[in-house]
């Protein structure tokens, strides 16, 4: 296949474009780098198979040669208010990703009668009264709030790539990803795992805000494409959680950091959690398990001794 990846400078992007690389697939990636990292994609330079263009995904799209998919996976994607990558700092850019650059990726995908893949979240489900959540779960989010901004463009875009399928009879994929991490995340994104990395390299405390009851499911970056991988090439229209159902505590996943370090430090600060913000977060991942054959194989402990060296390397690099 020839593939347009949106995003394909960022954390997601950039380890898509090398799955699909590896799997003979033609890449073309598009990026405006406002999030997105150009290093991420330095080691395709020269690669006979991968094209890259510069190119804002809220405006017009136009991609010459043919297209058998599009991976819309162009977007802000921190929630951390102090992160310069975060989508509180670029709500209008984040709003005209979800809203503009999926109308224009479906206007691509239509234009070359390609396969869409859009690129969704669990922050869909915002803080959600059912757990774990599954895809039938509407979701239980602050359409006002700072992370309104990310939560209903998304919400937004599933709802156009449903009506493109459903009235256009386009061939649509939609994935929910939960969170997930891995190398090539920034350093500075302000989510848990960079952050607490960070922290226990440099020997100084890892910061636990509240008493770190909360809880996420980690799912390491490997898994997730995997997953992604498959969903892109079944015949699977309806929404699709990949996640790691194993759920952990903030607190248990800052002493996990910890002991593989070798930093004992912790410190609780007050709880900083505005509306919308998760308590609790873990995929109902039985759909991916009956459609794609699909569950996450790689532990927590496996997932970030294979993380640290690369933020180990960007901190000496700072």
């Amino acid at each position: 296949m020839r593939v347009l990846i949106t995003g394909a400078a960022g954390f997601l992007g950039s380890h898509l474009s090398d799955r699909l690389l590896a799997e003979g697939h033609e890449v073309v990636g598009m990026d405006n780098f406002i999030t997105g990292n150009p290093q991420n994609l330095a080691h395709l330079a020269g690669h006979e198979r991968y094209a890259f263009i510069r190119h804002d995904v809220s405006n017009f799209i136009f991609v010459p040669g043919k297209l058998d998919a599009v991976m819309h996976f162009a977007s802000p994607a921190s929630p951390n208010p102090n992160s310069p990558y975060g989508y509180v700092n670029l709500p209008i850019q984040t709003m005209k990703a979800g809203a503009l650059g999926t109308h224009n990726t479906l206007g691509v995908a239509m234009a070359h009668g390609a396969r869409f893949l859009l690129a969704s979240t669990s922050e869909i489900y915002g803080d959600p009264l059912v757990h774990p959540q599954d895809e039938s779960y509407w979701g239980h989010v602050d359409p006002n709030g700072e992370r309104s901004v990310y939560d209903e463009a998304k919400r937004f875009a599933e709802a156009l790539t449903l009506a493109y399928h459903r009235f256009h009879g386009l061939d649509t994929r939609v994935v929910r990803i939960f969170n997930t991490y891995g190398p090539r995340m920034h350093i500075n994104d302000g989510r848990a795992v960079p952050n607490f990395i960070k922290q226990a390299l440099e020997g100084t405390p890892l910061t636990i805000y509240g008493d770190g009851q909360q809880t996420r499911s980690f799912c390491y970056v490997d898994d997730l494409i995997e997953g992604i991988y498959r969903l892109l090439l079944s015949d699977e229209h309806r929404p699709v959680n990949i996640g790691n159902p194993v759920e952990t505590t903030i607190l248990e996943f800052a002493q996990t950091i910890n002991a593989m370090i070798g930093n004992k430090k912790l410190i609780f600060e007050p709880e900083k959690r505005g509306a919308g913000d998760p308590q609790r977060r873990r995929p109902d991942i039985a759909r991916a398990k009956e459609v794609l054959g699909w569950e996450p194989t790689i532990s927590l402990e496996e997932g970030i001794r294979k993380t640290i060296p690369y933020f180990r390397e960007k901190l000496t690099q700072a």
